[in-house]
């Protein structure tokens, strides 16, 4: 009998209610207690909904981030919150982002102003998660006790637990050495902590545990491949049997090292490993367990079960009861559930598959694969319709856009000029002074906002009523940022609700959910749109807002707009085509919008490239392809322009010291990076590589609600200065401001605009 299971399920809420209870507690409007409730009756919910599952994960819920989790249960926390009043949940709330609740903060002056933990990508996902902080003499030890009240809870409701947790190897290898010493020569002090958990786990009865152990499928050098063999050889002794999971990519040359790992299941994500299954077939033992991943948990695209039985029902019959069938990955991934969706297209819907229908695609296949897939002829007749009905679809095909597509030649990509002769025009006529101070676009989204978005939404207002609304939120932004002395001002993005869906929205080829969320980090959810088709623009998408921030001040106004790398990355993207081929019809798309704003008179324009390192390979050589086509993708949309006018792009949260050339090929006039939570460690990349044009390093960590000092702004930049000259260094935050409150930003950019005064009279 196959062996169906699940690897992570998606923890916010179908509503978001985990983010509505995080936030309420972290304002001080909820209790500790309200909290906890509202996470265990979100762990009831979700386990009642993969009922039928022979194994449902325990563990993978969370109130932040699951390897915020993984280093709590192993005690390793930064010194700096080490002593701390309050409950273990404060504790995990001030490394996750700064403080916890203000009840928890008043009574010590110690807990207010925590530096909050280095986030950064999970693998190639928009996954954000806290970076385990390591020294040479860190020490772990166990602190299970979390994870033994959800096996408990689940206990309680009849569940078939399969405890999840994260690899060792895997945990020493996403964090960050702080003194430079040497990760792996902690593994030896690690692995009895793990050796004890697996023990307290088996206590309690466990029989599975899923420990997830994903850089399995990135490339290993000799050190780190003996690492697993070590670690592994070392676990083989306790009483739980042990199914390591690996996804998000093909393990290639690490197939011999994942196969002879001595556990006792091995997990493959077969949907972007296909030839990988029958690799692994001639390396596993005959006793191990092969689970292998056939529904894809990254994307909402309904999977041809037709197609996928046809491969799995000879394997079904050599493995019998070996053969394990699960998403790819976890499904934290995607939105969790497409029948509550009332407004979205129903030609789209008919095509797409959220958390809870992935999961019924698994159980359609556990029941053909046991009975026969007569058992299952209504639903695998309903899945080759649907399959049909989107390949055949007009509205996905636009020969348009793929003449366009075809016209597309290298001097699109290419200014006018080099930099340093663009940069003395833009400088003589934008006269800003040294550091010049500017944000990154999007400024706090308050309850009037979204009410008025909301309404207009709805049919409530009318388009001039919400007009009017959004004008008086862009002018208070102005208004704001002139009395703030900011040297280059944005229109704060009022009428945006997300800095993809807004441009999506105004797109043909793209489709909107309305609960479609998924978690970015914390209680941060994005709602990614949907590209099922071929991409245009039928009309200008954010020109007059521009220049109508442009109209209330002599100061320049930036242009915003999102790149094509991170529309495609931030998207549920087709999957029928290129990636490279979508993003290049995104590309043309803002082309077009970046010239009309020019034509309009706006003089800076931002296309934010948030994501260009996320959509990077996990293996090395695979890289260049990538950056070929997405560099380019960035240069057709940006370098229409006349020199004169200046482009800018924005990073955030991304190591990317490994692919500087690459962001010096983009040509942008000016980036902007995150480097506040890793203090300035990112520029390290600028002391071997000389990068040309002009940069502001983020000094303001918008996703702390903390306050940065002058004192400390200085101190980054001049950090920043002994990298690049002081006449290409901007000053600015780190990302935009939207999920920040005013109380909170007018005095962060009072500080900062003060600041880079005290850096140009030192400079003077």
């Amino acid at each position: 009998m196959t062996t169906i299971h699940n690897l992570g399920f998606p923890r916010i809420g179908a509503h978001r209610e985990l983010k509505f209870a995080l936030e309420a507690y972290w304002k001080g409007e909820s209790s500790r207690d309200a909290l906890q409730t509202l996470g265990a009756q979100l762990r009831q919910q979700h386990w009642a909904q993969q009922a039928g599952l022979d194994l449902v994960p325990v563990g993978d819920f969370s109130f932040y981030d699951q390897v915020l989790d993984m280093s709590f249960l192993l005690g390793n926390l930064p010194e700096r919150v080490r002593g701390f009043h309050g409950d273990p949940l404060d504790n995990y709330f001030r490394v996750a982002r700064g403080r916890s609740a203000p009840s928890t903060e008043d009574d010590s002056a110690c807990c207010g102003n925590v530096a909050a933990g280095e986030m950064t990508k999970w693998f190639d996902t928009n996954y954000h998660y806290i970076v385990p902080e390591f020294h040479a003499s860190t020490e772990f030890s166990l602190d299970a006790a979390r994870l033994q009240a959800q096996l408990a809870e689940a206990k309680a409701q009849g569940v078939q637990a399969k405890p999840v947790i994260i690899g060792p190897v895997t945990y020493l290898a996403i964090g960050k050495s702080k003194d430079e010493s040497n990760k792996l020569a902690l593994l030896e002090r690690l692995l009895p902590v793990y050796a004890e958990l697996l023990d307290t786990l088996a206590a309690q009865g466990v029989e599975w545990v899923q420990i997830d152990e994903p850089i399995l499928v990135t490339e290993l050098d000799a050190d780190w491949q003996h690492a697993f063999n070590l670690a592994y050889h070392h676990l083989k002794a306790t009483k739980v049997k042990l199914l390591v999971a690996t996804y998000f990519g093909p393990l290639q040359d690490n197939a011999y090292l994942a196969a002879n790992l001595p556990v006792a299941g091995l997990h493959l994500d077969a949907v972007n490993d296909p030839q990988g299954v029958r690799t692994l077939l001639n390396l596993l033992s005959p006793h191990k367990v092969l689970s292998l991943g056939v529904i894809n948990g990254r994307n909402i695209w309904k999977t041809d079960l037709t197609a996928v039985l046809d491969w799995l029902e000879p394997l079904a019959q050599r493995l019998q009861e070996r053969l394990w069938l699960a998403p790819s990955c976890s499904l934290l991934h995607v939105p969790v559930d497409l029948d509550i969706e009332q407004r979205l297209d129903s030609d789209v819907k008919s095509w797409l598959a959220f958390a809870l229908q992935k999961l019924d695609e698994l159980r359609v296949l556990g029941k053909a694969l046991r009975q026969g897939r007569d058992a299952v002829r209504a639903e695998l007749a309903a899945n080759v319709a649907a399959l049909a009905a989107r390949r055949s679809s007009a509205r996905v095909h636009n020969p348009a856009v793929h003449a366009a597509v075809s016209r597309v030649d290298t001097h699109l990509g290419q200014r006018e000029s080099a930099y340093a002769r663009r940069a003395s025009k833009q400088a003589a006529l934008l006269r800003l002074p040294t550091y010049p101070t500017t944000t990154i676009g999007s400024f706090p989204q308050t309850a009037q906002i979204r009410h008025a978005r909301s309404a207009f939404k709805a049919g409530r207002m009318d388009f001039v009523e919400y007009q009017a609304v959004m004008r008086a939120e862009i002018e208070r932004s102005v208004r704001e940022q002139e009395a703030l002395d900011l040297d280059v001002l944005v229109h704060g993005e009022a009428e945006r609700n997300d800095m993809v869906e807004y441009f999506g929205e105004q797109l043909d080829g793209y489709a909107f959910s309305q609960f479609g969320w998924v978690q970015s980090y914390g209680s941060r959810c994005v709602k990614p749109p949907i590209l099922f088709g071929d991409i245009s623009r039928p009309k200008a998408m954010t020109v007059d807002w521009i220049t109508y921030a442009q109209q209330l001040t002599t100061k320049p106004v930036k242009g915003m707009l999102t790149g094509p790398v991170t529309m495609l990355n931030w998207s549920f993207v087709r999957d029928d085509q290129p990636r490279s081929v979508s993003c290049t019809q995104l590309a043309l798309a803002i082309r077009a919008e970046v010239l009309d704003l020019e034509k309009a008179g706006v003089r800076i324009i931002q296309i934010d490239e948030a994501a260009l390192r996320e959509g990077l390979p996990l293996r090395k050589t695979q890289w260049q392809e990538y950056l070929d086509w997405a560099v380019e993708s960035f240069r057709i949309a940006a370098n229409g322009v006349r020199d004169e006018t200046q482009i800018h792009t924005h990073m955030c949260y991304s190591e990317f010291n490994d692919i500087i050339a690459s962001i010096a090929d983009m040509d942008a006039d000016v980036i902007t990076i995150e480097t506040a939570r890793s203090d300035m460690e990112l520029l390290d990349a600028f002391e071997h590589f000389q990068y040309p044009n002009e940069i502001g390093p983020g000094v303001y960590d918008i996703h702390s609600p903390n306050v940065p000092t002058q004192e400390r702004i200085v101190q980054l930049m001049q950090k920043a200065a002994e990298r690049i000259p002081a006449e290409r260094l901007w000053v600015n935050p780190d990302c935009g401001l939207k999920t920040r409150q005013w109380s909170e930003v007018t005095p962060a950019l009072a500080n900062m605009v003060a600041a880079a005064k005290i850096l140009r009279a030192g400079a003077a």
